[in-house]
């Protein structure tokens, strides 16, 4: 049990920081080429910046929210489907209920991305 923990806790800690790092890296050019290019008709630089930021964010706590939804409801699957085998296609729905709450953040993303461009 405290393995199982353990590791749940290290695969948290690293979505953490690749999620931040891909955020990083993901802001980083366009804020730099931001700030050295002229001002144009479109939004501007901070705004832009700062849109990105929303969109990466978007994206980055939907995928984590369902990365732990998918978790819980999981491992409740499984436990119901050792118990009663015939709740699979019940329990398959479940899951992919949890798993559409990334969906949602992406959408939100592509919205926010659109509004920009």
């Amino acid at each position: 049990m405290k393995l199982s923990f353990k590791l749940a806790a290290a695969l948290v800690a690293l979505t953490l920081v690749l999620s931040l790092g891909a955020t990083v890296s993901l802001l980083w050019t366009p804020l730099a080429s931001a700030a050295n290019a002229p001002a144009s008709s479109g939004i501007g630089g901070d705004v832009s910046g700062w849109g990105l930021m929303a969109a990466a964010l978007a994206t980055a706590l939907a995928a984590l929210g369902a990365g732990f939804a998918v978790g819980k409801v999981g491992t409740a699957a499984i436990g119901a489907l050792a118990e009663k085998p015939e709740l699979f296609g019940r329990l398959l729905i479940l899951v992919g209920l949890a798993e559409g709450i990334a969906i949602y953040g992406l959408i939100v993303s592509i919205l926010i991305l659109n509004r920009l461009g």
